[in-house]
C-alpha cells in the first residue's frame, strides 16, 4: 500500500519504538491502524459518490477493448504470408523465363 520495503519498515518501527516507548507502542499501533482503516473507508466513499470507481472501471474496460482491437487488426502476419507467396511466385516466374531464354539461345545457336 505504501510501497515500503523491509528496511524502511524497520526504520519506522525503530523510530516509533524510540519516540513512543515500548509500553505505549501497541496502543499507538492500534490507533494508527484504526485511522488508516477510516481513511480507506473515506477514500472509498468519495470514489463511490463521485463515480470515480465506475469511471475507472469503464476506462479499464475500454483499454482492454482497444488492446484487443489492435491485436485483431494486426495484419503483419498476413502481409508476411503474402510476401512469401509473392516471392515464391516471382522466383518460379524467373526460373521459367531463364529456361525459356536458354531454350531460345539453344535454338538460335542451332540455326
Amino acid at each position: 500500500m505504501f510501497n515500503m520495503d523491509i528496511g524502511e519498515l524497520l526504520l519506522v518501527l525503530l523510530i516509533a519504538f524510540l519516540v513512543v516507548g515500548p509500553k505505549d507502542l501497541p496502543k499507538v499501533a492500534r490507533w494508527v491502524a484504526r485511522q488508516v482503516k477510516k481513511l480507506k473507508r473515506l477514500v472509498d466513499d468519495v470514489k463511490t459518490e463521485t463515480g470515480w470507481d465506475e469511471f475507472a472501471k469503464e476506462l479499464k474496460d475500454t483499454k482492454a477493448d482497444v488492446e484487443k482491437t489492435v491485436r485483431e487488426a494486426d495484419i503483419g502476419e498476413e502481409l508476411r504470408e503474402v510476401s512469401q507467396t509473392l516471392k515464391k511466385e516471382t522466383d518460379a516466374l524467373q526460373q521459367d523465363l531463364d529456361h525459356a531464354a536458354a531454350a531460345v539461345n539453344d535454338a538460335m545457336k542451332k540455326e
